[in-house]
């Protein structure tokens, strides 16, 4: 019967380091699965800071190129605003002053 007990004994054996074994698998499975979900979870709050981040930036440069737009409309309309007294006085008083017509022109293509 000694003999009989050996083969029964190694499979014994090799049944329990086949279970230590994949216990050691999947011990290391769950290790990397827990390392991956909480990888997972500060990427997303990461990235979701940045996104609250490129939000508030984005609607700061819509702001700022508001702003700029109303300032280019205003030198526009002072410009013309400039202008159009420039040739409304040269008009009404150039004459009278001695200014020339190619002096007023030189004047207001500088403008």
């Amino acid at each position: 019967m000694a003999g009989q007990e050996d083969p029964v004994q190694r499979e014994i054996h090799q049944d329990w380091a086949n279970r230590e074994y994949i216990e050691v698998i999947t011990s290391s499975i769950k290790k990397i699965a827990d390392f991956l979900n909480s990888f997972d979870m500060s990427c997303r709050s990461r990235l979701a800071t940045l996104n609250e981040k490129l939000t508030a930036l984005e609607r700061r440069i819509e702001y700022i190129e508001a702003r700029v737009s109303i300032l280019h409309c205003n030198i526009a309309i002072h410009c013309f605003v400039v202008i159009y007294l420039m040739t409304h006085l040269y008009r009404k008083y150039g004459s009278v002053l001695g200014v020339s017509d190619s002096s007023f022109i030189n004047v207001t293509k500088q403008k």
